[in-house]
């Protein structure tokens, strides 16, 4: 085990709370704030996933979410350091799409002269949801198995160079509102029933597919995203509020790769407030992919 050492990430990792209180040893989770009809809310504490769906599908108001702030990470670092940490690994959101990242770099350079024997190790996800969410849950079982901090930085940055998220999206009305994924925004397939597979990560948002209706766009993903794969490697899969549809992809995925999905988890606020409650997730580990 390493006892004094903790990794920190924010609640767009969308891990499960269950497993958050499983590894709570060394994992902790940031909240971001979102803002919903004028009212503030923190994620995973005063709102959860199915009511948000809700709010999305009954509301025209896009709600939005800030970033986590410089003193916040200062604060959570001192924090740390009193209870005797003495390395922390953070991993957060991809810095393209939010300043979250960059506010814990800034922090960290911030308390370096009060606390000189406080390592603060810094990793950008470069990605969304349990594209970064996984890896940190796996970062925590080789910590707990003694690998060294450096050993377990590595692994998560090389992870955030591999990491590839997919989209298969059933409506995107909420998608081209919030404006926040590109791809969709210029998505003209609608009127013709056509559905979309967009791509994610770093800058990227692409649409690698397009197949009229639900049904044929999921055969196209599975199609697609297995072929992206490095093979044998694990896959994780985001839900929101399509079950039977979620299901249907889930035994594809499983029956075309050969194996189960490594992680099921339900999409949160965060990532919902930009892409709405309409859409089935795929994250796996592709090629490298370089600076984008």
């Amino acid at each position: 085990m390493n006892e004094n050492v903790r990794i920190i990430t924010d609640s767009g990792c969308d891990i499960s709370r269950e497993l958050e209180k499983e590894w709570e040893k060394y994992l902790i989770v940031m909240p971001f704030k979102v803002n919903i009809n004028g009212k503030d809310y923190l994620d995973r504490e005063d709102i959860q996933e199915d009511e948000f769906y809700q709010i999305l599908k009954d509301n025209e108001e896009i709600p939005k979410h800030s970033q986590i702030t410089q003193i916040q990470f200062e604060e959570k670092y001192r924090e740390l350091y009193k209870e005797g940490v003495r390395e922390i690994i953070v991993d957060v959101i991809n810095a393209a799409g939010s300043q979250t990242y960059g506010q814990s770099v800034l922090a960290a350079a911030s308390v370096k002269d009060d606390l000189p024997d406080l390592k603060i190790h810094t990793v950008d996800s470069r990605n969304y949801t349990v594209a970064y969410g996984y890896p940190i849950i796996e970062a925590c079982k080789k910590l707990d198995d003694g690998q060294s901090v450096e050993s377990v930085v590595a692994y998560l940055k090389d992870w955030a160079v591999h990491v590839e998220a997919f989209i298969v999206g059933f409506g995107l009305r909420h998608m081209k509102k919030s404006g926040r994924i590109s791809a969709a925004a210029s998505f003209l397939g609608e009127l013709m029933g056509l559905k979309p597979l967009i791509i994610l990560h770093d800058k990227v948002t692409e649409v690698l597919r397009k197949a009229r209706g639900e049904k044929a766009i999921i055969d196209a993903a599975v199609e697609t995203i297995s072929s992206r794969m490095i093979p044998e490697t694990p896959y994780c899969i985001c839900t929101t509020s399509r079950p039977e549809l979620e299901k249907e992809f889930i035994d594809k995925m499983t029956k075309k790769v050969g194996y189960p999905p490594a992680m099921i988890s339900k999409i949160g606020v965060v990532v919902a407030c930009n892409a709405g409650p309409d859409f089935v997730a795929a994250v796996i580990k592709g090629q490298e992919h370089g600076d984008s």
